[in-house]
Parts: structure tokens; sequence; C-alpha cells
């Protein structure tokens, strides 16, 4: 095999993955010309093509599905040639491509990450948002973030924040015109403001316990939103009424601008998990970062 032929081949896992030739060469750092023209050349050599390009997306082939299902495996053991060549540097370093929610950035990553960049220098954290469960193995990442709960069973998973209670919020404008509800049960003649579920599409049913027993509130209202942070400015602007993770309100709750209610229904739950492929080695990298994230109660 050629030099450029490894080049080419390892570009075009990187366009199929990514689904855009825009992305896959801002990943990449090369420009896109210079990419379609690695992507042509190597079609050209193995005589067959490999993608299908539209002015919206690029998918692959029969021919490049099938490139791909044997190259995958191949790439990550490059890389994992690369990270057992990095442990004998003595120092952890590369890039580190991790999935994580926002909530999960925000309360468990980014407290860490000044402190960790200081300390590993060659190290870099790419973070992807999502609410998804985005497959980490086909997509090439090194971990994924999310609740315990959600963490496929054939995964290394290690804790790494503490539990986590959920607070139905509203704002005092929205409580002038309306009564406060005594229990879940009576949510159903408030306006509430809907979770719309990347995941499954549907919209999330607020959860509660009672004695011990959990269960769950289907609530309704004229709003719905995929994204959190407008949950709240919803809240905020007196729309309805929230269910939101009782760490991003606390600011608002101190300062009068929201009020808690329904608080003894609210049970904790198990906080995020780090979770990534198992492997013989952990990479000299992620088990730098898992052990700056590792919860210790």
């Amino acid at each position: 095999m050629k030099r450029d032929d490894l080049y080419d081949l390892a570009a075009f896992v990187v366009v199929a993955e990514q689904h855009s030739f825009t992305r896959a060469a801002a990943e990449l750092r090369i420009s896109q010309s210079a990419l379609s023209h690695a992507i042509k050349g190597l079609e050209e050599r193995l005589g067959v093509r490999l993608l299908s390009r539209t002015t919206r997306s690029v998918s692959t082939t029969d021919a490049g599905e099938t490139l791909l299902r044997h190259l995958r495996p191949a790439m990550a053991e490059i890389a994992s040639g690369v990270d057992a060549v990095g442990t004998l540097r003595g120092k952890p370093s590369g890039t580190l491509r991790i999935t994580a929610t926002k909530h999960a950035v925000s309360s468990v990553i980014m407290p860490v990450l000044p402190r960790f960049l200081a300390s590993h220098p060659e190290i870099r954290v790419e973070t992807l948002v999502d609410d998804a469960m985005t497959d980490i193995v086909a997509n090439r990442l090194d971990a994924g973030i999310r609740f315990g709960d959600l963490v496929e069973k054939d995964m290394i998973a290690v804790r790494i924040g503490p539990d986590i209670r959920m607070a139905v919020v509203g704002a005092p404008s929205y409580f002038a015109n309306h009564p406060v509800p005594r229990t879940p049960r009576e949510l159903s003649s408030h306006r509430c403001i809907n979770y719309r579920q990347v995941r499954s599409g549907g919209l999330y049913a607020w959860d509660f316990e009672e004695k011990g027993k959990p269960f769950a509130v289907r609530v309704d209202g004229p709003l719905v939103f995929n994204n959190t942070d407008l949950i709240r400015e919803a809240a905020l602007a007196g729309q309805g009424l929230a269910f939101v993770y009782e760490n991003e309100v606390v600011a608002d709750l101190k300062a009068g601008r929201l009020t808690r209610i329904l608080e003894r229904w609210c049970p904790a739950f198990p906080g995020y998990y780090l979770y990534h492929p198992s492997r013989q080695q952990t990479p000299p990298a992620l088990a730098a970062l898992i052990g700056a994230l590792r919860y210790k109660p």
C-alpha cells in the first residue's frame, strides 16, 4: 500500500462518518478542495464510487459501506498503537473526543477543565454536545458522558458526578395568576413547559416519587422546547411551570426570580458517568481525564 492510500483511506472514514465534506475538512484541518481531490483520487485508484454526493448530504455507496466496515477496526487498532507509544513518553497526549449533554458539560466538565488542561498541555479535548445516545464506537469517539441508567452494559463506566435532583419552578408573575399546585397530579390544570426528547422524539413525562414509589405525570401547555436553557428562560418570563435541573436554577431561586414547588416529591437519582469501550489498556490521555473527573463523595 502506498503512503497516499493510507492518508486517503483515513480521510474517507472521516467523510463517511461525518456525512459532510465541510465537517470532515474541519476535523482533518485541510481545505475542502484538497479533501475532495483526495477522495476522488482514491475512488479512481479503486475503480469504484465510494460516496454519493448531493447538495445537502454525503452518504456511502454499497462499495463505500463495505470498505468502511473493514476500515473502522483497522483505524481503531492504529489509534490504539499510537496511544501505546504515548505511554512510553511518560506524558499523556493527543486529542480526546467526547460526547456529552450540555448539562453534563456545564456541571461536571467545565469545573475541572482549566486545571486539567494546565496540568496536561499536550492533551486536546473536543466535546460534542448532544442529547441523543451517540454510538461512540461507530463515531470514533473516546468516551461519552450520560446518566448512569442510560449507559450500555458492555461499556466501562466511571462515576463522575453526585446524585442529581429535578425542580419544579415558576416565576412570581405566573403564581400571581395561578394557584400553587399541592401535588404533582394537580399539574394537569397548569400551563407547563414541555421538553421534546431528542432521542425518542416524545415529550418528557415529569418524574416524581411518593413514599418511595416513582410515578410520572404528563403535563400540557402552549410551549415545547428541546433545549433546557429555553425552558428556563420561558419560566423566568412567566410563561408556565418548568421541570429543570436543580443546580441550574439555584441563583434564580436565591434571587427570587423563580419559586420552587413540590420539592418533597422530587427524588434524587444517580448522576453522570463517563463511559468508554472495554480495552486491554485505557489510553493515557483518557485515563488522565478520568482521574480528574472521578467523583469523590
